[in-house]
C-alpha cells in the first residue's frame, strides 16, 4: 500500500477506465446505425454489443488471476495498446466476422484494464484516500456514456462511424503512452504459473471465499437491475418529465456516490453501505409501486444504486489485503457483473410482458433483497 497517495496517476488510471468503458458504449449509442454497414447481418448483429459481455462472463475471473502472474502495470498497458488498434481497425468498418473477432479481442482487453486498474487504484491510495479513489473508479462506465452521447453522437454526425472508432483508438492510445512513461510496477511477490487446474481451483476458492466474493455476489443483483430498470421504466415516467428524468437518473447516481458515499465511507465500513444502498433501494421501489413513474422516487432509486456502486469497489481492499487477492476479487466482479447485464434486462422484460409493471417492481425489490441479503450471510460467515 502507498504511504501518500497518488492522485496524477490515480486520475490517470480513472481515464483509461473511461477507454474501457468506451469499449461497451461506443457501440451500444451508434447500435441502431450498425444496420446500414451490416444490412444482412440480421440478429447476428446484436453479438456486436454482447461479445463484450459474453467475454466477462466466460473469463472474468480468469482475467483476474492472470493479471496477477503477468504483473499489473504489464497487463495494463497491453490492454490499451490492444484497444487502441482493435478500434483503429475497426474504423476500416471490416466485414462482420472480423468485426466480431475484434470485439472478442476487446472484451480480453476490457477485462485486463477492469481488474488492472482498480487493483493499481488501491495500491496507489492511502487508507485514508481509498473510499474516494475507489469510489471514482466505480463512476467510470456512468460518466463514459454520457461523454459519448454528448461528444461521441455529434462526432458521428460530423465525420461518420469511423471518426468515433478513431477517437476511441487516439484515447485508449494517448493513456498507454501517459502509463508507459509513468507508471512503475508494483513490487509484490509473484503468483507462480498458471494452469487449467490451478484456474479450476481458483474459481471455487474465489467462490468459496466470504471475503474475495463478497462484493461480486452483491454485485450480481444490482447489475441484474440497474440497466434494466433503466430500459423498461421510460414508458412509466409523464412524457414532460421522461427526458429529463433518465437522463438525470445516471448523473444522480454518480453525484450520490462521491459525495454522501464518500463521506460515509469515513464513518462505516463499505459492506455497511452497501448494503445501506440495497435497502434504500427497496424503499424506493415500494414509492414507485404507491407512485408508478414519479420522479422524485426514480432519482431516490438513483441515488441508493449509486451508494450500493460506489461502495462495492470499496469493500474489494477493505475484505481483501493483498493485490492478489484483490485482482481476483476485481475478476470475479466483472464476471458476476457481466452475468448481470446479460440476464437483467430480457428477465425483467419478460415479467413485465407476463405480470405488467407492479410484477416488474416486485422481482426488483425480491432481487435487490437478495443482493442485502447475500452481504449479512457473507458477513455471518467472515465472523464464524
Amino acid at each position: 500500500m502507498s504511504e501518500r497517495t497518488n492522485f496524477p496517476l490515480v486520475f490517470v488510471l480513472w481515464g483509461a477506465g473511461l477507454g474501457a468503458a468506451g469499449q461497451y458504449a461506443k457501440i451500444s449509442v451508434i447500435f441502431d446505425q450498425l444496420g446500414d454497414v451490416y444490412p444482412d447481418a440480421g440478429t447476428a448483429l446484436g453479438f456486436i454489443v454482447s461479445l463484450v459481455g459474453f467475454v466477462g462472463i466466460i473469463l472474468g475471473v480468469v482475467a483476474g488471476l492472470v493479471v496477477a502472474r503477468i504483473r499489473y502495470r504489464r497487463a495494463m498497458l497491453w490492454a490499451l495498446w490492444a484497444g487502441a488498434g482493435v478500434s483503429l481497425f475497426q474504423a476500416l468498418l471490416p466485414a462482420l466476422p472480423l468485426m466480431l473477432a475484434s470485439r472478442v479481442i476487446e472484451g480480453m482487453s476490457h477485462l485486463a484494464i477492469v481488474v488492472a486498474a482498480p487493483t493499481l487504484i488501491s495500491q496507489l491510495s492511502t487508507d485514508r484516500h481509498r473510499g474516494f479513489t475507489l469510489t471514482l473508479w466505480s463512476t467510470f462506465f456512468g460518466v463514459a456514456f454520457t461523454v459519448l452521447v454528448a461528444l461521441g453522437l455529434p462526432l458521428v454526425e460530423a465525420g461518420g462511424l469511423p471518426a468515433l472508432f478513431i477517437a476511441h483508438g487516439i484515447w485508449m492510445a494517448v493513456f498507454a503512452v501517459v502509463l508507459t512513461l509513468f507508471l512503475r510496477p508494483l513490487e509484490l511477490p509473484s503468483e507462480g504459473r498458471l494452469s487449467l487446474r490451478g484456474i479450476l481451483r481458483d474459481h471455487v476458492t474465489i467462490y468459496r471465499s466470504p471475503t474475495i466474493a463478497a462484493p461480486g455476489a452483491g454485485w450480481l443483483f444490482y447489475t441484474f437491475c440497474f440497466l434494466a430498470i433503466l430500459t423498461v421504466l421510460p414508458p412509466y415516467i409523464a412524457p414532460d418529465w421522461r427526458a429529463w428524468v433518465m437522463g438525470a437518473m445516471p448523473l444522480v447516481s454518480i453525484a450520490v456516490s462521491m459525495t454522501l458515499g464518500v463521506a460515509a465511507l469515513r464513518l462505516i465500513s463499505a459492506v455497511a453501505l452497501v448494503q445501506i444502498g440495497f435497502a434504500a433501494c427497496v424503499a424506493s421501489l415500494f414509492w414507485l409501486l404507491a407512485m408508478p413513474g414519479f420522479p422524485a422516487a426514480c432519482l431516490a432509486l438513483a441515488g441508493a444504486l449509486g451508494l450500493v456502486q460506489g461502495a462495492t469497489f470499496a469493500a474489494i481492499p477493505q475484505l481483501n489485503q493483498t493485490a492478489a487477492t484483490q485482482s481476483q476479487s476485481y475478476g470475479a466482479l466483472a464476471q458476476t457483473g457481466n452475468l448481470g447485464n446479460t440476464l437483467g434486462t430480457p428477465a425483467l422484460l419478460a415479467i413485465l410482458g407476463v405480470a405488467g409493471y407492479p410484477g416488474l417492481i416486485w422481482t426488483s425489490i425480491l432481487v435487490l433483497s437478495t443482493g442485502f441479503g447475500v452481504h449479512a450471510w457473507m458477513a455471518a460467515r467472515r465472523r464464524h
